[in-house]
């Protein structure tokens, strides 16, 4: 499966959510049930804003829990735990190795994993 991304995504593997997130991805949802912005299908879950200082708060809070956004592996930087998209113009912001972003769609899935259905805003 794949998540649709609109605007600006952050885009965060729900096996990460479940690792920092008090009482992990369940509880996530069950706190967002309402929300417009947030989608998931079996691997990943994405949040969304227009702006990037919106989308900045939101990785600062993921950060805050104790994941990794941005990390230098050999001299480059590149996205850990979670990773930020902008569908509309490039993709991801930064290189990200376990995320696969299709163009064409646009959507992201997680890497060696069927592309299969896309999951999208529902309301």
């Amino acid at each position: 499966m794949a998540v649709k991304c609109e605007f600006i995504d952050l885009i965060i593997p729900i096996s990460k959510i479940d690792a920092v997130y008090p009482g992990g991805f369940a509880k996530f949802k069950e706190e967002h049930a309402e929300s417009r912005i947030i989608w998931y299908d079996d691997y990943l879950c994405r949040d969304g804003a227009m702006s990037p200082m919106e989308i900045s708060a939101m990785a600062d809070s993921w950060e805050r829990l104790g994941l990794k956004g941005v990390v230098t592996e050999n001299g480059e930087m590149k996205w850990g735990d979670f990773c930020v998209v902008e569908s509309l113009f490039r993709g991801p912001t930064l290189p990200c190795d376990w995320l696969v972003f299709d163009r064409e769609d646009p959507c992201v899935y997680l890497k060696d994993t069927p592309k299969g259905e896309i999951i999208g805003r529902t309301r």
